[in-house]
C-alpha cells in the first residue's frame, strides 16, 4: 500500500478543521485535511449559515403579512406569497458561495484536501475511503493528528428520523410548509426553526421537558422571547415529555406536567433535542484517549492524552460553538509551529437567534454570585432607546455585571432585535479587562442600539442619563 506523508493531518473540514489547516499552511506546515462531506462542516452547510438565511427569509415574509392590514408606518401590502423552493435555492446559493470560498482558501494556501471518510489506524495514521464499499483506501500518515469531527444530532428512542420525523438538517430544506409542525425541544435550535416555520405559515407547537424554554439562559432574558412566541401564536407545552407517535402516525403522544396524556396532531415532527460529540464510526476507540463524559478530554492547548494527537471544537464538548472551534484550530496550528499559546479566553459569546435575539457573554448575576463574587448589575431597556423605537423593536434590554470593588466587567447579557451584533463589544470589554468607567466614558454613536451598552454601564455607576 502506498502511504502519503504530511506534518499535520486533520480529520474534519468544519470551522475548526479548515481554520487550523489554513493557519498551519500560512506557518509553513505541510498539511492534509480529510473531509467526507462538504467543506465547512455543520456550521456552513446545515447549521449556523443556512438557519440564519431561513430566519431572514421568514422574517421578511412575516413583515410583508404584517403590512397587509396596514401599519403605523403607513405601509400597506395587497398580498404576500412565498415560493419556498426559490427560498431554499437562495439559501443553498449562500452556502455554496461560502463553502466554495473555503475550498479556494485551502487551495491558495497549499493545503492538500482529500475527499473521503477517514478511519483511524493508529495515532499517526488514517485510511481514507470514498464509501463503505471502497476496498482500496488511501493511507495517510502525519506527525501530528488533529481531530475535528464535530457533533451529530440526537434522536429520540423509538422515534427515529424518517417519514414525518425530521431533523434540523431536513428542516432547513423544506419542500413545503406543513400545516401542523410539532417541535420536540425548546432550546435554541428548536425555537429558531420553530419560529421560522410559524412565520412561514405553519401551526407550530413546541414540547419542552424542562419547566421553561431556553433553560440554559436565565428567565429574565427568556421572558421577551416567551412573549414573542405568544404573540405569534406558537403553542408551548412545558415540563412535558414525548412518548412517541400515535398508532396512526399522525400525532405526537405527550405526557404533560400534571400527568395527562395529549395527542398533538402533526404533519411533521422536528426533533431538536441537542447535539453530541461525533465519536463513533471512524475508529476513535483505537486510540483509547481520555474522555470527559461523551467528549474528548483536552488540556488548555487542546492536547489529548496521546502525544501529538489534538482535538478541537464540538468533539471536545461544550460550548459547541463554531467560533470556539476556529479559535482552538488557529491555536493548535501555532503551537505545532513552535509558538507559545494556550486556550484561555476570558469569555466566549453565545447567541440565540430567536425573536428577539439573546446574547450572553461572561457571567450573569447568578453566575457571579455562585463564583463568590460581590457584583453589581444594571439594565438599560430598549424602550428608552431612540434607535430601537425607529425599528419598532423596543422589547428587551442590555445588562452589565461588574465587580463591586473595582468595577471590572465580568459579564454582559442582552435580549432584543439585532443584539447579536453587540456580542463583539461585549467580548472585547471583558477580554481587555474593561471597567464600567471605560465603557461609560466611551462616546457611542447616536442613534444606535449600542448606546444601550454605555447606558447600562452608566446606570451601574448610579448616573444613567436616559432612564
Amino acid at each position: 500500500m502506498d502511504i502519503q506523508h504530511t506534518t499535520l493531518l486533520i480529520i474534519g473540514g468544519g470551522p475548526g478543521g479548515y481554520v487550523a489547516a489554513i493557519r498551519a499552511a500560512q506557518l509553513g506546515i505541510a498539511t492534509t485535511l480529510v473531509e467526507g462531506e462538504q467543506l465547512g462542516g455543520t456550521c456552513l452547510n446545515v447549521g449556523c449559515i443556512p438557519s440564519k438565511a431561513m430566519i431572514h427569509a421568514a422574517d421578511a415574509y412575516h413583515q410583508a403579512h404584517h403590512f397587509m392590514g396596514g401599519s403605523a408606518l403607513g405601509i400597506q401590502v395587497e398580498a404576500a406569497r412565498i415560493d419556498i423552493a426559490q427560498t431554499v435555492r437562495w439559501k443553498d446559493g449562500i452556502v455554496a458561495r461560502l463553502t466554495g470560498g473555503v475550498g479556494a482558501l485551502l487551495k491558495k494556501h497549499g493545503v492538500k484536501v482529500v475527499k473521503g471518510w477517514a478511519h483511524i489506524v493508529d495515532g499517526k495514521t488514517v485510511d481514507v475511503t470514498q464509501d463503505i464499499s471502497d476496498t482500496k483506501p488511501v493511507r495517510i500518515q502525519g506527525e501530528h493528528l488533529l481531530l475535528a469531527t464535530g457533533s451529530v444530532e440526537l434522536g429520540l428512542p423509538g422515534m427515529p428520523f424518517g417519514g414525518r420525523v425530521i431533523s434540523s438538517t431536513q428542516a432547513l430544506s423544506p419542500e413545503r410548509i406543513p400545516g401542523k409542525l410539532v417541535v420536540v425541544g425548546g432550546g435554541y435550535i428548536g425555537l429558531e426553526l420553530g419560529l421560522v416555520y410559524r412565520k412561514l405559515g405553519a401551526d407550530v407547537t413546541v414540547v419542552e421537558a424542562q419547566d421553561r424554554i431556553l433553560p440554559l439562559y436565565d428567565e429574565e432574558l427568556t421572558k421577551p422571547v416567551t412573549n414573542s412566541l405568544r404573540k405569534l401564536g406558537l403553542q408551548v407545552h412545558l415540563a412535558s415529555t414525548v412518548q412517541g407517535l400515535n398508532a396512526a402516525g399522525d400525532a405526537v403522544r405527550v405526557l404533560d406536567g400534571v400527568g395527562r396524556e395529549l395527542d398533538l396532531a402533526a404533519d411533521q415532527v422536528l426533533v431538536a433535542i441537542g447535539r453530541v460529540p461525533n465519536t463513533h464510526g471512524w475508529g476513535l476507540e483505537k486510540l483509547m484517549l481520555a474522555m470527559q463524559g461523551r467528549a474528548l478530554k483536552v488540556d488548555d492547548q487542546c492536547r489529548t492524552s496521546m502525544r501529538n494527537v489534538w482535538a478541537i471544537g464540538d468533539l471536545t464538548g461544550e460550548p459547541m460553538l463554531a467560533h470556539r472551534a476556529m479559535a482552538q484550530g488557529e491555536m493548535v496550528a501555532e503551537i505545532i509551529s513552535g509558538k507559545r499559546r494556550q486556550f484561555a479566553p476570558a469569555a466566549i459569546a453565545a447567541v440565540c437567534f430567536t425573536d428577539p435575539e439573546i446574547v450572553v457573554v461572561g457571567q450573569s448575576p447568578v453566575d457571579a454570585a455562585k463564583a463568590g463574587l460581590d457584583c453589581i448589575s444594571a439594565h438599560f431597556p430598549f424602550a428608552a432607546n431612540g434607535r430601537a423605537m425607529t425599528l419598532e423593536a423596543t422589547d428587551g434590554f442590555v445588562r452589565v455585571v461588574a465587580r463591586r470593588d473595582n468595577h471590572r466587567i465580568v459579564g454582559w447579557q442582552a435580549v432584543g432585535v439585532g443584539v447579536s451584533e453587540l456580542s463583539t463589544v461585549f467580548s472585547h470589554s471583558i477580554e481587555m479587562g474593561a471597567c464600567l468607567e471605560d465603557v461609560a466614558g466611551t462616546i457611542h454613536a447616536h442613534p444606535t442600539l449600542g448606546e444601550a451598552v454605555q447606558e447600562a454601564a452608566l446606570r451601574a455607576l448610579g448616573h444613567a442619563l436616559h432612564v
